[in-house]
């Protein structure tokens, strides 16, 4: 992920020299799927923002996935599969997330909020909300652990990226 996220901060850089431009940046990287908040608060340290700022924005635009995860994305991947192509895709998507339900259904919200705030790759609020959603999980209790989970990983790549990655860069 850092090699993603080290690239598009190097095309960012070019591209970036506003403040508002940065800020929009990572705000985005923080609702793309895979790299989510880790992904924007790492851009965030490596293109010299404010901490608290970049904080504030990753959170952001990592918590207005979570509603869009759990009650929208099925509704929309239920569309697609009409369609062959996507049904094929749609599928792989949903085995990649169904092989993590293990840690859902033997934890349940708390295994929902470890799943989305410990930083691992196929982690994250997207893989835990659509998750959430094939297990038919409560969407209420879901939307909450998922927040939760968003806080606890914020927590942890604010002190990776701008304490222990900024202090090797």
């Amino acid at each position: 992920m850092k090699s993603i996220v080290t690239f598009l901060v190097g095309i960012a850089s070019a591209f970036t020299a506003s403040l508002l431009a940065k800020r929009i940046f990572i705000f985005i990287i923080s609702m793309i799927p895979i790299l989510e908040l880790r992904g924007g608060i790492l851009a965030a340290a490596l293109l010299d923002m404010d901490p608290l700022e970049s904080y504030i924005i990753c959170v952001l635009g990592n918590i207005i996935v979570i509603p869009i995860a759990l009650f929208i994305l099925e509704l929309i991947f239920k569309l697609l599969r009409k369609i062959n192509f996507f049904d094929r895709i749609i599928s792989k998507i949903e085995n990649k997330c169904l092989s993590k339900k293990d840690k859902l259904e033997k934890y349940g919200y708390l295994g929902l909020v470890l799943f989305v705030g410990i930083p691992v790759p196929g982690t994250g609020a997207w893989t835990g909300c659509f998750l959430a959603s094939l297990l038919n999980m409560d969407k209420k209790k879901s939307f909450i652990a998922a927040l939760i989970g968003v806080l606890l990983a914020s927590v942890i790549m604010m002190i990776l990226s701008f304490g222990v990655i900024k202090s090797i860069i």
